[in-house]
């Protein structure tokens, strides 16, 4: 039951401050939660003219966002849907300009010259080149000139024009301001998109699964892999299926195939769930295999070096050893918390050699990495990484041949599986998403993050690493915004800034805990996760704490 108070929490949690900045005047906001929709690639916001009476108004502080808003000022008044004026006059000006647009002269452009004289200032929409004065600021006019032959058409136009325009403070004007998120309806769609996106991949890895077990390769596994494994799991049987897609899922994992690692992942915890009892409820044998999987040891992070790379880095995989070295403390973080909970000795013989070896393997294989130039490294990696799951198809297809069974026959079946989670896991998926949606849009991550910003600056410490607050506190829930935190980093401070790097180090510290929560535990309906997310958090928050000493270490 703790994923749904987690769950409820949230979305309380997001309306509230929704309600409280709707409040303080965020009238858009309510908007933005519902129905705000991302920007796809090459598309822009619709554009929006901008009026400003009084010309000397300063917006240097939001020129930029107003610019990427697609906001641009206008010196016509009516046509324009905001118009922007001096704090504190918000109340006051609409009165005034529909009084003004009530009592003012308006005389066509031909006639301008014989009945104003030239004390007398001119607001015109029309070109003009007379020698009267001028101006833009419609309350400073003393008449209006025009082209239009009707005059009294004219001004029932601009009245009724002034009575749907937004009037808005200039400090105010960035609450007005369209954000390129996703709101609740777009997040349900994206979600039910991740699903049918992960058809593919699950039917084509599953269906490779089911020859592996049809040919006995996931048994093989599983008995050169159960000594050690068994220790960690003492509730499975010898040799059960589920430590070979288990050992499957780590390796994908520690190799950065991602989507070799979702089906694998699914396939373990579908299989622990055939052995556990209580179908409801979270075994020890799954918490324990999410833990670890959720900590993602990684020794390939593609994806990062790539954002990197993309992001004019001029070394790109400078970021390989201390991300290597905090998911290795996200696992053993992991890995004793979970042992602690279901009383598991990790000091046995048959426990501590397999993780020694581990960890000097690690080592050397960084150390390997390390020794390559920048170049090498990434055709390495690429490489590297597509070739393994090449031969994992080679090795898969050969053994079906050699047992001599029916490879397509085995195929489709094991295909069938695939479509079938992926349709399953759409309700977990989509429910789990909005509610970070909800937490995004709302702004309730900016309550969170700002007071310790504060705190941080106040104390004396030194705050850069506050600039990954949001690439670290977002990661549990959203891989997507975390990504999004660390690419603005970036861009502000430089791929190869301090800040750049922290936020490399954090987006690529730890799995995504509530995603893989609804993913892994909705493929095999459970309900009640226990004590699983406490202890992926903690795992978590210990990357966080690492990622930031390791930093400091390499380049602080």
């Amino acid at each position: 039951m703790a994923l749904s108070r987690i769950w409820s929490y949230m979305i309380l949690f997001a309306i509230a401050v929704a309600a409280y900045r709707y409040v303080q005047g965020d009238k858009n906001i309510f908007n933005d939660m519902v129905t705000e929709k991302k920007l796809q690639e090459g598309e822009t916001f619709q554009q929006v003219n901008y009026y400003m009476p009084d010309t000397a108004l300063t917006l240097s502080a939001t020129a930029k966002q107003l610019q990427q808003a697609n906001w641009k000022v206008s010196e016509n008044f009516s046509k324009a849907q905001f118009i922007l004026v001096p704090s504190s006059a918000e109340n006051t000006f609409r009165e005034q300009l529909s009084q003004k647009l009530s009592a003012i002269k308006i005389i066509q452009l031909k006639d301008l010259e014989s009945q104003v004289n030239s004390s007398q200032l001119v607001y015109t929409e029309d070109e003009y080149h007379g020698n009267l004065k001028t101006t833009h600021n419609l309350l400073h006019a003393d008449v209006i000139a025009t082209n239009a032959q009707n005059t009294d058409s004219l001004r029932q136009n601009w009245i009724a024009i002034s009575q749907q325009q937004k009037v808005v403070e200039v400090n105010k004007v960035n609450l007005w301001l369209p954000k390129n998120i996703d709101g609740i309806f777009e997040t349900g769609k994206f979600a039910v998109n991740i699903a049918i996106g992960l058809i593919g991949t699950l039917a084509l890895f599953m269906g490779l699964l089911n020859i592996a077990e049809r040919a006995g390769g996931i048994s093989v596994i599983s008995r050169i892999i159960s000594p050690f494994l068994s220790k960690l799991f003492p509730s499975l049987p010898k040799d059960h299926s589920s430590f070979g897609h288990m050992v499957m899922n780590f390796s994908a994992n520690m190799l950065g195939l991602d989507n070799a690692a979702t089906p694998f992942g699914l396939k373990a915890m579908q299989s622990l769930q055939e052995i556990n009892p209580d179908k409801d409820r979270a075994s020890d044998a799954q918490i324990m295999f999410l833990a670890l999987h959720a900590a993602g040891l990684t020794l390939i992070p593609v994806s990062i070096i790539a954002v990197r790379a993309a992001n004019g880095s001029h070394n790109p995989n400078e970021i390989f050893i201390p991300l290597m070295l905090t998911t290795f403390v996200c696992t053993l973080t992991a890995l004793i918390l979970t042992s602690l909970k279901q009383k598991i000795n990790l000091l046995q013989p048959k426990l501590i050699l397999p993780l020694f070896g581990l960890s000097a393997g690690v080592a050397l294989f960084v150390w390997f990495l390390h020794s390559l130039q920048p170049h090498a490294l990434n055709t390495f990696s690429d490489a590297f990484s597509n070739g393994a799951i090449l031969v994992v198809f080679l090795a898969i297809i050969a053994g079906g041949l050699y047992k001599k069974i029916d490879l397509f026959d085995a195929f489709v079946d094991g295909a069938k599986g695939g479509f079938e989670t992926a349709v399953r896991i759409i309700p977990y998926m989509v429910g789990m998403l909005v509610a970070v949606c909800m937490l995004r849009t709302s702004g309730a991550f900016d309550i969170v993050i700002n007071p310790v910003k504060h705190l941080i600056a106040a104390s004396g410490m030194d705050t850069r690493w506050a600039e990954g607050l949001p690439t670290a506190l977002l990661r549990p829930f959203s891989a997507g915004g975390a990504r999004g935190f660390m690419i603005d980093a970036m861009r502000t401070f430089g791929p190869d800034s301090f800040i750049g790097k922290l936020c490399s180090v954090l987006q690529g510290s730890s799995e995504t805990t509530f995603y893989v929560v609804a993913l892994y535990f909705g493929s095999v309906s459970i309900k009640d996760t226990r004590y699983s997310i406490p202890v992926m958090l903690m795992a978590d928050l210990a990357g966080v704490i690492f990622s930031i000493l390791i930093c400091y270490v390499l380049w602080g």
